[in-house]
């Protein structure tokens, strides 16, 4: 038997460990490839509400979209958004199969709260009457007897039958408030009952058409909008913090001023919670 000697002796040492470490390497690498991929969460919208959300070609913009932007960010998550229309919304977030959450002007009600968990309020608004100008409606109350339209399924719809009665025919409910609006351009209604910034935008957008927006908060009182989930989401957890984080920031004033200008009055949002 020969003997080795020991310089061979400390060349086999380094060789294996030489291949240990390529070992551990690949190892590594393999655990990175193997990693699961990052987890994109889907959300529903309507684009037919602006200056909240619509189309631009075929992408949506508006004030939602943008305020979504900045808290996914502040939250570190990816996501994605798609516009599937108001009904359709509702059912997807309900199921939470294809859906994790819904953002489209979404009023945090207590009958929704049977079906839907909500962030914490994001935006303060209320209803408005839309209606031409020279119109005897100065209030809710002067809608009973007229004909009214309406987005079916929202707040503006409950309010409206609630005062105009439940099955008054009269009360014209339209898949959007698009709808609805041109509904009174053709002289099908006397007016339109929406949110505030949408009548706003409209008579903002259409100043030779002649409508007037009438604020009534003696029937139309404030209400708060939030983004919805399927019962249990984890994503509320998520992103309550992330949204008081926007909330309290400049970012939140300067998407408000884009969309639907001036300075927001925070007094009593940031109280809502």
């Amino acid at each position: 038997m020969r003997k080795v000697g020991l310089g061979a002796i400390i060349a086999s040492l380094a060789l294996v460990l030489v291949l240990s470490g390529c070992g551990a390497k690949n190892k590594a690498a393999g655990n990175k490839d193997a990693a699961e991929p990052v987890k994109v969460y889907r959300f529903a919208s309507d684009g037919t509400y602006p200056p909240m959300e619509n189309m631009d070609k075929d992408k949506l913009v508006g004030f939602d979209i943008d305020f979504l932007a900045a808290v996914m960010e502040e939250a570190g998550l990816e996501y994605e958004v798609k516009n599937l229309g108001w009904d359709a919304l509702l059912e997807s977030v309900k199921q939470g199969k294809e859906y994790d959450a819904g953002i489209s002007s979404i009023t945090i009600s207590d009958d929704r709260k049977k079906t839907y968990d909500f962030t914490i309020p994001y935006f303060e608004s209320t209803n408005m009457i839309l209606t031409k100008e020279g119109s005897d409606i100065k209030s809710a109350a002067d809608l009973k007897g007229k004909k009214v339209a309406v987005q079916g399924a929202t707040t503006g719809d409950k309010l409206m039958t609630g005062i105009m009665g439940e099955g008054n025919k009269n009360l014209k409910r339209f898949e959007s408030n698009a709808l609805a609006l041109l509904e009174l351009s053709s002289n099908g209604v006397d007016a339109v009952v929406a949110d505030i910034a949408i009548v706003n935008e409209y008579v903002k957008n259409n100043p030779g058409k002649k409508f007037v927006g009438i604020l009534d908060r003696t029937n139309f009182e404030s209400e708060y909008y939030g983004i919805a989930f399927p019962k249990g989401s984890e994503l509320k957890e998520l992103l309550d913090p992330a949204i008081k984080t926007v909330l309290e920031s400049d970012t939140y004033k300067e998407i408000y001023a884009k969309w639907i200008g001036g300075e927001p009055d925070m007094t009593t949002l940031l109280k809502s919670e």
